[in-house]
């Protein structure tokens, strides 16, 4: 199952729409964004390396890449229950990691508004959101959060912000931000980045759809926008509205359009790129390069 040719299903941007690659493990269905997958295939002999993550069986070559195959039933503590299990291909920021699964059934067209926040149990941290269909539920994982756990150097990138000299960070300091990423792991990283380069005033929402509620409350008043807020920063992946819809309603809405918005994405690749532009945002950075982020935020605001 190649997905090389699903150009022709691309949805126009900004529907706040979305697709998933179904997956199964056990009897429990899972779901993946079609934007991170690059081809499903077959298991292919792998090779062990020591030390390395208990969830990661080992590596392979696929077309020229080296990349590693993470063991989900593994990962999410459970067992598999297929002798012929699928090989999901996947690119998260820049980095191709393959994942082993039971089963992969079909795609799926969504809308952001679907898909609910998981409830706060145990383990929740590794969902980032529950998709109600007819006759079941569809769990969407936290990929990049498994990623971040199996290959460090990527909590690391989020980390290195080069250090500001006083007038730059006495700027940073006047200016206040919307920060709209669901994740937890990636939201608290964020701020805290932020926060250390001198960027105090962060508004923080969980999804788009928050993101825009908060919006509308600041735009409420006769005071300039601009005097209030200077910037948004969005994931794309969001439960409710997702980061495109959240940058086409901003770009459309009169007393908004001129505020800058850059969206801050594992799914930065050229197609997405294209999809950001047409809709007007500012600029995009590929998670998890906050360093690129910060001298954009500067660029843009200071």
């Amino acid at each position: 199952m190649a997905m090389s040719d699903k150009k022709g299903i691309l949805l126009e941007t900004g529907t706040n729409e979305f697709e998933i690659v179904e997956f199964s493990i056990g009897p429990v269905s899972y779901g993946i964004n079609v934007a991170k997958v690059r081809e499903v295939i077959n298991p292919v002999p792998v090779t062990k390396m020591p030390n390395v993550h208990p969830w990661v069986d080992g590596i392979f070559t696929l077309r020229g890449r080296v990349m590693p195959l993470v063991n989900l039933p593994r990962c999410l503590g459970t067992q598999s229950s297929t002798d012929s299990p699928k090989v999901i291909v996947s690119e998260l920021n820049n980095y191709y990691v393959a994942f082993l699964v039971d089963e992969v059934s079909r795609i799926h067209r969504i809308s952001w508004t679907a898909m609910e926040p998981p409830p706060h149990i145990a383990n929740s941290d590794m969902v980032v959101g529950i998709i109600k269909m007819a006759d079941k539920m569809v769990v969407l994982l936290d990929f990049e959060k498994i990623v971040a756990d199996i290959n460090p150097e990527m909590n690391e990138k989020f980390n290195q912000v080069v250090p500001a000299v006083s007038t730059i960070t006495n700027m940073r300091k006047n200016k206040t931000i919307l920060v709209a990423e669901d994740s937890k792991l990636l939201r608290d990283l964020l701020l805290s980045t932020l926060h250390a380069a001198g960027y105090a005033n962060i508004i923080l929402a969980e999804n788009g759809q928050e993101a825009w509620q908060k919006i509308e409350n600041l735009v409420k008043s006769n005071e300039p926008i601009e005097n209030k807020i200077q910037m948004i920063i969005t994931d794309i992946e969001m439960p409710q509205m997702d980061g495109h819809h959240l940058t086409k309603r901003i770009k459309d809405h009169d007393k908004l359009k001129h505020l800058p918005v850059v969206i801050f994405s594992s799914l930065i690749n050229e197609e997405m790129r294209l999809k950001g532009q047409s809709i007007g945002a500012n600029g995009q950075v590929s998670k998890p390069e906050i360093d690129q982020l910060i001298d954009l935020v500067d660029k843009l605001i200071l």
